[in-house]
């Protein structure tokens, strides 16, 4: 499986970091080892003094797709949750600043909460899904899926015109404004609707 990451879909997350809007989606991938192991707490790496939590929808490919037009992208996954893109953004910046890719500051290992995944017939509307992180308790990021500059159907079809999507690929579909610092002993709790779908700690 791959994970596929989106960048820059909301606009509050653009003001917050005072990054440029993109005129179309800014796409970046993790490896498979990036994925936090079920039961295990996140462990802040030593190259790192500025981990970010960045709480975001993601989706679950179910079957495989290459060039796949938005009124049909409903048919490529059928299950929905959330989860976590740890970001050392410190390590970020420096990479940004020489011009250089992001995956050190991205995708390192377990830098990919996934969490449980729900049925998307459950929702009355993908369009309009609302999701939250609680640290230790108190919320730290929401958002609603009403403000993605590109929805979810236009992200898949976004993503297969440059990637064949497989079945069990993961899609990040980017995160809302409230982006911050973990540190050890952290409890991070993410919500779909209301529902508790992973619950992790920091050390």
């Amino acid at each position: 499986m791959k994970i596929i990451c989106i960048g820059r879909n909301y606009a509050s997350h653009i003001e917050e970091l005072k990054n440029e809007r993109p005129s179309e989606p800014v796409v970046f991938m993790k490896p498979d080892s990036a994925v936090l192991l079920k039961q295990h707490p996140f462990v802040i790496p030593e190259f790192s003094e500025d981990v970010h939590h960045e709480l975001e929808i993601i989706v679950k490919i179910n079957k495989v797709g290459k060039y796949i037009e938005p009124k049909f992208a409903h048919k490529y996954y059928d299950e929905i949750s959330v989860g976590i893109d740890f970001t050392a953004r410190d390590l970020q910046a420096k990479l940004k600043e020489k011009g250089l890719p992001w995956e050190k500051a991205k995708a390192f290992d377990g830098s990919a909460v996934i969490g449980d995944f729900l049925p998307k017939n459950q929702f009355v509307s993908l369009e309009n899904i609302t999701f939250e992180l609680k640290n230790n308790n108190t919320t730290v990021q929401e958002g609603n899926s009403n403000m993605m500059l590109w929805s979810i159907d236009e992200l898949v079809s976004y993503v297969s015109q440059f990637f064949t999507l497989k079945i069990g690929d993961i899609i990040f579909t980017g995160t809302p404004a409230g982006v911050a610092a973990v540190k050890p002993n952290d409890v991070l709790e993410g919500f779909l609707e209301g529902q508790k779908l992973f619950r992790i700690q920091i050390k």
